[in-house]
C-alpha cells in the first residue's frame, strides 16, 4: 500500500468522489444504452464496481498513512459548498460495502435478474442498483449533514425500485410499509436538520462540532433524539425494527442481501459519526445502552419462534445490530472499536447466508424447515458454505465474530457499571440462542432425514398463487426461487407461478458466493491489523480534531 500511495501522490483527496461518481456514471451510460448489448452492460457494472472497491482500498491507506482525506465540490471551500471526506471509518465502510455489492452484482447476473426481461429488465435492475451504491457511498463519504440526507434519500429512492421488482401483491405490500416507515425516518431527519442550522448556522459536520458545545443543553439533547431517531429507524433498532422481517424476506435473495448486509449499517454508521463527532460523551449513552439490550433480546427471541431460513435471518440481523449500538454507547474507545471491526463482520457474514438462502431456495424449492431436509446428503457444497458464515454469525472461536464480541465484553467490562455487566450478559445470551436457531436450520434444512417429496427433484415444476396471504410466500417472477407455502403440482388461482429446481447452480452465483464466505474467513484470518485498524479509526473519531481540521483546515 505505502509504495502504491507514494505512486499517486501525497494528495489524494482527488480519489475521495469516485466512489460517488463512477456508479452514477455507469448506471446512465446502462439508461442511454436501454436494453442493447446486455454482455457489455454487465462488464460495465462488474468494472464500475470493481474500480470502486479499488478507490475504497486506496482511501484506506491514505486515511490510515497520511490522515483524512477531505474534497471541497465545485472549489467551494468548506463550510460553504458540499465537503466529502475520507477518514479511516468512512473508508472502511466504502471498502466493505463495494466488496459486498459486487459479489451481489456477480451473484444476481448468475440468477438472471439482470439478464431477463420478464424477471427484472436490464434496463431497470442494474442502474437502480448502481444508483443504490452510489446513495450508499455518498452517505458514508458527506461531510456535512444534509449531504448525508442526499445520501439518504437516493439509496433509499432505489431500494423502493429494488424492493418491488416484478410489481407483485407481495412486493408492493412489503414495499408500502419500507415506504412508509422511511418517509418517517426522512421527515424526522429533515425536521433535525432545520432545527440543527436553525440553532448553529450550518450543517457542515466539523464545524457543528465545534459550535454545538456553545448552544444550550437543553437544545443540543433535542437535537441529538431527533437524530438519533431518524438514524435508529434506518438502523432498525427496538422499537423501531418492527418493520424490517416483514419487509426485506419478500424480495428476491440478492435484493435482500444486500439489504439485510448493507443498508441498516448505514444507519449504524450515522449513529457512530453522531455520537463521537458530534454530541461526544452525552447523557443519551445510558439510553442506547437500554436501546442495544432490548434490540439484541427482542431480535433473537423472534428468531427463535421462526420457521423460515429468510424471516429467521431477518432477526437474527436486528438482534445484532444491538451489539453494534452496545459498542458505541458504552463510550470508550475499544467499545467503538469493537462496534466498527463487529459493522465490517457484520456486513459480511449477513449478506453472505441471504446469498445461500437463495441457492436453497434454488435447489430445495422452499425456505421453510418444515419443507426442507437431507440437503448434506444431495448439495454437500452447499452445506458447507452455509456451515462458516453460520458459525461465524454465532460468535465460534476463532472466527471474527467471536472476536468482535469479546472486544465489546472487553469494553463492557471496562466500562464496570451494573448497565454495562448487565448489556454484557444479554450480549452472551443473544450469542447463545443465535447458536441455537442456527443450529436449528442446520438440523432441519441440513441434517435431518428428508420425506418424501420434502425436497423438490432438480427439474421438478413448482407452482403457486401469487395472491397468498403468507408473507413468507414471496410473489417472485419466473425464474426465482419458491417460497415456504409453494406446492408440487397445479396452483389455484390465474396468477400462478411456474419454477423450475435446479441441482446445478449458476457457477456465478457459486463463486460470488465462495468468494464473500472467504472474505468473512479473512476478517478471521487478518483480524489482528483489522482489529488494530478499527482502534486507531476509534481514537481518531474519539479526538475530532484530525476530521475537523481535514475539513475546515485554514478557513476557520
Amino acid at each position: 500500500m505505502g509504495p502504491l500511495l507514494t505512486l499517486l501522490g501525497e494528495d489524494v483527496h482527488y480519489l475521495v468522489p469516485l466512489p460517488v461518481v463512477l456508479p452514477l456514471f455507469a448506471a446512465g451510460v446502462k439508461l442511454a444504452l436501454g436494453i442493447r448489448w446486455p454482455r457489455l452492460q454487465q462488464w460495465l457494472s462488474v468494472g464500475a464496481l470493481t474500480v470502486v472497491l479499488v478507490v475504497g482500498v486506496l482511501l484506506m491507506g491514505a486515511a490510515d498513512q497520511l490522515g483524512p482525506q477531505a474534497v471541497q465540490i465545485g472549489g467551494w471551500e468548506a463550510p460553504h459548498g458540499i465537503t466529502l471526506v475520507a477518514d479511516r471509518l468512512s473508508a472502511l465502510m466504502v471498502t466493505v460495502s463495494a466488496a459486498i455489492t459486487l459479489a451481489v452484482l456477480v451473484y444476481s447476473i448468475g440468477q438472471g435478474m439482470a439478464g431477463k426481461a420478464e424477471v427484472a429488465p436490464l434496463s431497470v435492475y442494474q442502474p437502480t442498483y448502481l444508483i443504490l451504491v452510489a446513495g450508499v457511498s455518498n452517505a458514508f463519504l458527506a461531510g456535512d449533514l444534509f449531504n448525508l440526507y442526499v445520501g439518504f434519500e437516493i439509496l433509499l429512492t432505489a431500494s423502493y425500485v429494488l424492493l418491488t421488482l416484478g410489481g407483485t401483491q407481495s412486493r408492493m405490500r412489503a414495499g408500502a410499509i419500507y415506504v412508509v416507515v422511511s418517509l418517517l425516518s426522512s421527515v424526522l431527519f429533515l425536521i433535525a436538520l432545520g432545527l440543527v442550522y436553525a440553532a448553529t448556522g450550518t450543517v457542515n459536520m466539523a464545524q457543528l462540532a465545534e459550535r454545538l458545545p456553545e448552544i444550550s443543553t437543553e437544545l443540543r439533547l433535542v437535537l441529538e433524539v431527533f437524530l438519533i431517531m431518524a438514524f435508529g429507524i434506518k438502523a432498525a433498532v427496538f422499537p423501531l425494527a418492527a418493520w424490517l422481517p416483514d419487509s426485506y424476506p419478500i424480495a428476491p435473495a440478492p435484493v435482500t442481501a444486500v439489504f439485510a448486509g448493507l443498508l441498516t449499517k448505514v444507519g449504524v454508521y450515522a449513529i457512530i459519526r453522531a455520537q463521537t463527532l458530534l454530541f461526544p460523551g452525552t447523557q443519551i449513552n445510558t439510553f442506547l445502552l437500554w436501546v442495544a439490550m432490548a434490540t439484541m433480546l427482542m431480535g433473537i427471541l423472534g428468531a427463535v419462534a421462526q420457521n423460515d431460513i429468510k424471516r429467521l435471518l431477518s432477526f437474527t440481523l436486528v438482534s445484532h445490530i444491538g451489539y453494534m449500538v452496545m459498542g458505541v454507547a458504552l463510550g470508550n474507545e475499544l467499545g467503538l472499536a469493537g462496534a466498527i471491526f463487529y459493522v465490517a463482520h457484520h456486513i459480511t457474514v449477513q449478506t453472505t447466508l441471504f446469498l445461500i438462502t437463495g441457492l436453497i431456495e434454488r435447489r430445495g424449492g422452499s425456505t421453510s424447515l418444515e419443507n426442507l431436509g437431507g440437503l448434506a446428503r444431495i448439495a454437500p457444497t452447499l452445506a458447507i458454505l452455509f456451515f462458516v458464515p453460520a458459525m461465524n454469525l454465532g460468535g465460534i472461536p476463532p472466527l471474527s465474530g467471536f472476536l468482535g464480541k469479546v472486544a465489546l465484553l472487553q469494553a463492557g467490562a471496562a466500562a464496570g457499571t451494573p448497565l454495562a455487566y448487565a448489556l454484557m450478559a444479554s450480549a452472551v445470551l443473544t450469542s447463545l440462542l443465535t447458536l441455537y436457531v442456527i443450529a436449528r436450520v442446520w438440523n432441519s434444512a441440513f441434517w435431518r432425514t428428508p420425506a418424501e417429496g420434502m425436497v423438490a427433484e432438480p427439474g421438478t415444476v413448482l407452482e403457486y398463487n401469487e395472491d397468498s396471504s403468507d408473507p413468507s410466500t414471496a410473489a417472485l417472477g419466473p425464474g426465482e426461487a419458491v417460497g415456504p407455502s409453494s406446492r408440487i403440482g397445479d396452483a389455484s388461482g390465474p396468477v400462478a407461478t411456474t419454477i423450475v429446481t435446479s441441482a446445478v447452480l449458476p457457477r456465478s452465483m457459486v463463486g460470488a458466493t465462495v468468494a464473500l464466505v472467504a472474505m468473512g474467513l479473512a476478517l478471521t484470518v487478518f483480524a489482528g491489523p483489522l482489529i488494530a485498524y478499527a482502534s486507531e479509526a476509534a481514537a481518531e473519531l474519539m479526538a475530532r480534531t484530525p476530521y475537523i481540521e481535514a475539513v475546515l483546515g485554514g478557513s476557520r
